[in-house]
């Protein structure tokens, strides 16, 4: 006889916590900390539990409160979310509140858009009729009405789908004899494509340069009455995708020859298993800066920063000294596979700020000092680029007013922990380790001509990766990655240098055997001449 399989017990449910502290007063949980201090003392650990129960406590009377909402919670928890003096040091700028405010210049405008922000709005020239289109003024005897040169604009907007369709019906006649078809012949507007190059490049920009997934744009293209399926999508992206190849792989070239190159990574996913000992995949943001223009490349894989910054460098020309590198403080940033890069290294200082930010709470007294003097250099750097300074004049006018201010932070660091001022372990002994270990780099700006105070610009630009993995999720393909890359790289380069990307596609895919000739002349800060000269 068979034996009968015993059945496994199911499980109990889980057990709800008990939220104890929901009946507890707030006078009993003092008084507990009280007894908690006189056991162990004032320290770190008392000061994590009286942190503990506050928020508890702060929690309880907010979730009672008739005008509860998850904002505010969100506000109280975490802070808001600029990390400014004026938000991070609150009590100092309420002190401050009597002070005369320093003057700065009015924004222009109202935050609205007139017509003149429509560069590429159709115009329609509409003349004047009834009164005032005559010679003389109806209005006065002897006044005569002359054309102004500007005209009154008025502005009006209607929506459209993002990608649109026309269906050509192209008469047919027949011989009632032979049976012979006479079809009419297709205008040249017609282009021999179904589809234009416009779309490839309107799809890449959507995708990679907005973040709007595949999916959600066949959504809304069905809306309109327009499908378009999202294998075709992908179809059409491929394709635009290797012959944009060309204008990458200069790109770069001639990022490889900046004077200053930012990088960071972060995390990305892609679902196809590649036969590597690494698992985790990453996006790389490599920003490169020259006196006359500025480039943004996007490098996917399993890769960290560092060794795809070094994978660039091999471009670099053999003549050109040592590149300026800013980044962050991690090893993955600065070393590559042959070991160290050869550059001249600069941390990011908004890093060595951001650790004091986060302790704010507990040590007010010093953040607020740490910050106010990094405010006055980062008000000194805003100097430099207001009045234009070229890299020589930024770095003596640094020496001479953030110099002495940046000698004082030292001196003040030192003293915290040497002087035994700071407990080296605490929160804020650890973030005053930290910028003291790195402070060569993190005060290169006081030493090389044209070395950033921060890595903002590359962390900025690799927002558009996170956008993608946001919005997307992952990449399905090492293919789909490169695609990624392509017309992430492309797109903000256009942008960082004034030029539109959408026509900035159009133009690199309309042109794309001269632009596989010769991809120099169809650069973002060359190409509005090359189709003259292609």
């Amino acid at each position: 006889m068979g034996q009968h399989k015993q059945r496994k017990k199911a499980a109990p449910p889980p057990q709800r916590p008990e939220l104890w502290f929901r009946e507890v007063s707030a006078e009993k949980l003092r008084n507990d900390l009280v007894k908690l201090r006189e056991i162990a003392g004032e320290g770190e650990m008392y000061d994590d539990f009286r942190m503990l129960v506050e928020t508890m406590l702060v929690a309880r009377d907010e979730a009672g409160r008739k005008d509860v909402s998850l904002d505010r919670l969100k506000y109280l928890f975490f802070g808001p979310k600029t990390e400014s003096f004026a938000a991070v040091c609150k009590e100092a700028m309420e002190s401050q509140a009597g002070r005369p405010k320093e003057k700065r210049e009015k924004a222009k405008g109202h935050g609205r858009n007139g017509a003149a922000d429509f560069p590429k709005a159709k115009r329609i020239p509409v003349a004047l009729e009834g009164e005032g289109s005559e010679e003389h003024c109806p209005f006065c005897p002897n006044g005569k009405v002359y054309p102004l040169k500007e005209p009154s604009p008025l502005l009006r907007i209607t929506g459209v789908a993002p990608i649109q369709a026309s269906v050509y019906e192209l008469e047919r006649r027949r011989c009632n004899l032979c049976g012979q078809v006479f079809t009419a012949k297709a205008p040249a507007s017609a282009g021999d494509e179904k589809y234009d190059v416009s779309v490839g490049a309107l799809l890449g920009l959507l995708r990679y340069g907005a973040g709007l997934p595949m999916n959600r744009l066949e959504r809304l293209q069905l809306a309109f009455g327009i499908p378009l399926p999202a294998s075709t999508q992908w179809e059409l992206l491929l394709k635009a995708a290797g012959l944009l190849t060309p204008a990458y792989a200069e790109l770069t070239r001639q990022a490889a020859q900046g004077e200053v190159l930012f990088n960071d990574d972060t995390g990305m996913r892609i679902l196809e298993k590649a036969p590597l000992e690494r698992k985790a995949t990453y996006t790389t943001s490599i920003l490169s800066r020259t006196m006359d223009y500025r480039i943004a490349l996007f490098i996917t894989g399993h890769h960290h920063a560092g060794e795809n910054l070094e994978a660039v460098l091999k471009h670099r020309a053999e003549c050109l000294s040592a590149p300026i590198q800013m980044c962050d403080a991690l090893a993955a940033n600065t070393v590559g596979e042959a070991g160290d890069l050869n550059t001249i290294l600069a941390h990011c200082l908004a890093h060595a700020r951001r650790r004091f930010v986060e302790i704010e709470g507990k040590f007010p007294e010093e953040v607020e000092h740490l910050l106010g003097r990094l405010k006055v250099v980062y008000q000194n750097d805003a100097r430099t680029k207001r009045e234009g300074m070229d890299p020589q004049a930024r770095l003596a006018f640094h020496q001479r007013e953030s110099g002495p201010i940046m000698l004082g932070l030292e001196a003040w660091l030192r003293d915290q922990i040497e002087g035994a001022k700071t407990e080296p372990n605490s929160g804020l002994g650890q973030a005053i380790t930290y910028m003291r270990k790195h402070w060569k780099e993190l005060t290169l700006f006081l030493r090389e001509p044209g070395a950033p105070l921060d890595n903002n610009l590359c962390e900025a630009s690799l927002k558009r990766a996170i956008m993608h993995r946001k919005n997307s999720l992952f990449y399905r393909s090492a293919t789909g990655a490169r695609a990624g890359d392509t017309f992430m790289s492309l797109i903000h380069s256009a942008e960082l240098n004034g030029v539109e990307p959408f026509e900035y596609l159009i133009e690199l895919l309309k042109h794309a055997e001269e632009v596989d000739r010769d991809p120099a002349k169809w650069m973002p800060w060359n190409y509005p001449a090359a189709p003259a000269s292609g």
